[in-house]
């Protein structure tokens, strides 16, 4: 375990120093390997090119990239009047429809960051302007973003299912109702706020009228999840290929048909995709370095082992699996985070009996939870930039949201149905 120590330990120190996270990974493995063992280290290049060298990896520019050209060509803004025209009569109508929009624009992105920006600049400003505390209207947004890793497509989850080896389009099908049920609670504990706090007295009536306008000028936008999904399923595409799909999709949709976004705008999307994308390859790459180490030196099967034996209580293990998820969740970021602990705690979940494919959902929820916890918080920290309201205000509100989104993350531990039912069904 000497190994794991100075692997573990050097790597926590680089990061409290302030080193960026690729760096670290980097660095880390190289002490490691300096000190503790006599393989070249050569083997980290060689293993950093090799890990990024992945088609499947491909899908991760593409879906950032569509979801860059979703929120400045009018489909995020259309997605929100089909919402608010479907919720926007209820009790917190406005709490609900941002919540629903997430949901929505998740199953077009994959990615909770887009999702907080393109959605929160929409409906931060709305919820504002009809007496909801700027404070709440972010902690709502930030904790509705975490849907976005979760309902499919799912970035984490192709850098998960690339990491352990199992079937992307299962994990995919596998999120669908943990997505649904995270949404579900959310609006549950939104409407109970907003009763409390007396937020969202905006009732207005329903009109199927609206509705109907509202989905005929949304039905492009609708489209794409059942195009890209479908697509997959029917097993026309692979994952990587619906990501291609999707940003064609975009394009076509939101230049030509509705006319809101010029080939100006489709380069900025283009640079900026770039620049995310350059940050996300680069701690993969260095992350197949750290878990070829974690392999060679057999730390996973040594820790899995000093794990089963503090108790025999599957339940306690799990539960003591997620607390520590949880609290790796408000560290470090979902990509550096799978690629590490995946192949660390797979060997212990899957001698408990747990399926891969459920062990893979459970870890990106514990991870999108923590989007919203300090120090990390990476969608908390947006939507404060959104709002202008300080973390430890708008953290009253998130507590409540984060509670909520442990009843789904209970479900998909203890109640393998949850993410192995469709996928016993459809996969």
């Amino acid at each position: 375990m000497n190994a794991a120590l100075l692997l573990f330990g050097s790597f926590i120190v680089l990061i409290l120093i302030g080193i960026p996270i690729g760096y670290s990974i980097g660095l880390s493995t190289l002490v490691a390997m300096l000190l503790t063992s006599n393989i070249p280290l050569l083997v980290i290049a060689q293993n950093a090119i090799t890990g990024a060298n992945s088609f499947t990896l491909l899908a991760i520019p593409f879906f950032i990239l569509a979801g860059n050209l979703m929120s400045t060509g009018g489909i995020a803004r259309r997605l929100v009047q089909f919402c608010d025209a479907l919720l926007g009569w209820l009790l917190g109508g406005l709490g609900m429809v941002t919540t629903m929009t997430c949901m929505f624009f998740a199953a077009l992105s994959g990615s909770s960051f887009a999702t907080t920006t393109a959605i929160g600049g929409f409906m931060i400003p709305e919820m504002k302007n009809h007496d909801y505390d700027p404070a709440y209207a972010g902690s709502l947004v930030a904790s509705a973003s975490s849907i976005g890793v979760i309902i499919p497509p799912s970035i984490p989850f192709v850098i998960y299912g690339c990491c352990v080896g199992v079937s992307i389009s299962d994990l995919f099908l596998a999120g669908i109702i943990p997505g649904i049920l995270m949404g579900v609670v959310l609006m549950i504990a939104n409407y109970i706020l907003c009763k409390h706090y007396h937020f969202g007295g905006e009732k207005k009536p329903f009109h199927l009228r609206d509705l109907w306008i509202s989905f005929k000028n949304a039905i492009w936008a609708l489209m794409m999840p059942v195009v890209v999904l479908g697509g997959i399923y029917g097993g026309i595409f692979t994952p990587t290929e619906a990501s291609v799909i999707a940003v064609a999709y975009s394009i076509v949709v939101s230049v030509f048909i509705y006319r809101e976004m010029t080939w100006k705008d489709v380069y900025k999307c283009l640079k900026n995709t770039m620049s995310t994308n350059g940050a996300t390859t680069f701690m993969c790459g260095l992350s197949a370095a750290f878990a070829m180490y974690l392999s060679l030196e057999r730390i996973p099967e040594k820790m899995a082992s000093v794990i089963l034996g503090i108790t025999d209580n599957k339940f306690l293990l799990l539960l003591l699996i997620n607390l520590l998820l949880l609290f790796i969740g408000c560290l470090l970021d979902n990509i550096p985070a799978t690629i590490i602990l995946s192949p660390m705690l797979l060997p212990v979940v899957t001698s408990l009996g747990m399926s891969p494919i459920t062990f893979g959902v459970m870890l990106t929820l514990n991870l999108a939870i923590g989007f919203v916890t300090p120090p990390y918080g990476m969608d908390l920290f947006v939507a404060t930039a959104l709002t202008g309201e300080p973390i430890i205000k708008m953290m009253r509100y998130v507590i409540w949201f984060i509670i909520a989104l442990l009843v789904p993350l209970a479900l998909v531990t203890y109640f393998p149905p949850t993410t192995m039912g469709l996928v016993n069904l459809l996969g």
